[in-house]
């Protein structure tokens, strides 16, 4: 079953990419208006470039992400892939940029996941639903 999980999500991710790209940046179903980026870490094992559609927020300059994963008691592997090799890559709408990954901490995380929950309240849900302490990430653009 696990596997037919991984090829779903492989799919839908894959769908929400190529519908990303082909509407500059923009996407519907359970995305639309949501704000959006594609996320490029690079393999923590393969070291291959690997892309994920995920959510943000912004904090100042920054670019605010949050390894909720659905509330699953396991990160996400683009986490786990950026804790690894903290420069990615950024696509937001048309744009494509550098950045650098950096893991917040303490208050600061704490501010940045209530600042999400409060615009996108499923991320409030995600938080009960799981033991872990979920990752929040500022990406900082690099020049």
């Amino acid at each position: 079953m696990s596997d037919f999980s991984s090829e779903a999500a492989r799919n839908f991710n894959r769908d929400v990419i190529e519908e990303f790209r082909a509407n500059q940046g923009r996407v519907g179903g359970a995305f639309e208006g949501a704000p959006m980026m594609l996320l490029t870490t690079t393999g923590a094992k393969s070291g291959q470039a690997r892309t994920s559609p995920v959510v943000y927020t912004r904090d100042g300059e920054r670019f605010i992400i949050i390894a909720s994963k659905a509330g699953a008691p396991t990160h996400p592997d683009w986490y786990r892939n950026l804790v690894a090799n903290p420069e990615v890559m950024v696509e937001v709408g048309e744009e494509t940029f550098p950045a650098r990954a950096v893991v917040t901490s303490g208050e600061e995380r704490a501010r940045l996941y209530d600042a999400q929950a409060a615009l996108m309240p499923n991320f409030a849900e995600y938080a009960r639903n799981t033991t872990r302490e979920i990752p929040v990430v500022a990406l900082e653009r690099l020049s």
